[in-house]
């Protein structure tokens, strides 16, 4: 009985506020519009939107039955709140739940997440606070060529020492989705960084009909 009605709160609340987001999303564009009046032309924002959005709401599909299982319900509704999941809250909740020995899809495991993605989002508050404010102190030395090969490793470095850990746990599912992204991003050059976000759930999609085909011909453990 508890956790159910902690389920319905966490989807009342989590509805709540993805709604506002929304709004407030919408409306800023719209504010900025009226207030100098320079709202977009109606033809040309039709046209636009007729280009453009069939591809986001393909991988807004896409993300919501590739993340929530893995997420759980309010992790998920935090981090499609707070953005950066693929970099970001993904690769925290999944460290969390392997530190605290959990599954994505047990009551402890809802908890694990919620509460590493809502850490997350405040360490990156704080974070995003304190380079407002040292930006401009600290612009010399972030632009320094020194630094430069560094920083251009980040998600490289993140998402590789997140994961040898499930690698090394069974490396024949990591075959395929590995193999799969090198011939896609080495012959394909339009493929970028800006299409993580796409190529991230097909990876999954991907990766678990694989891992189904290796269970049934009895290739995994």
């Amino acid at each position: 009985m508890k956790q159910s009605t902690y389920i319905e709160r966490v989807h009342r609340w989590g509805l709540v506020w993805n709604m506002s987001m929304a709004v407030l999303m919408i409306m800023f564009p719209v504010a900025v519009g009226i207030i100098f009046k320079a709202l977009p032309d109606t033809q040309g924002l039709i046209f636009g939107l007729i280009a453009t959005a069939p591809m986001y709401w393909a991988v807004g599909a896409i993300e919501t039955f590739t993340y929530i299982p893995m997420l759980g319900a309010g992790g998920s509704y935090l981090s499609f709140v707070t953005g950066n999941i693929s970099n970001l809250k993904l690769p925290c909740a999944l460290n969390a739940l392997e530190q605290a020995g959990v599954k994505s899809n047990s009551e402890e495991g809802e908890v694990v997440s919620t509460i590493a993605i809502a850490v997350s989002s405040i360490v990156t508050t704080l974070i995003i606070v304190l380079g407002v404010i040292l930006i401009i102190p600290l612009t010399p030395l972030l632009q320094s060529e020194v630094l430069q090969p560094a920083f251009s490793q980040m998600i490289p470095a993140l998402f590789g020492g997140l994961g040898i850990v499930f690698i090394s746990k069974n490396w024949k599912i990591s075959v395929a989705p590995i193999a799969l992204m090198l011939v896609l991003f080495i012959f394909i050059p339009a493929l970028n960084a800006g299409t993580v976000g796409i190529m991230v759930p097909v990876s999954v999609l991907f990766t678990l009909g694989i891992s189904r085909l290796l269970y049934k011909k009895g290739l995994l453990d």
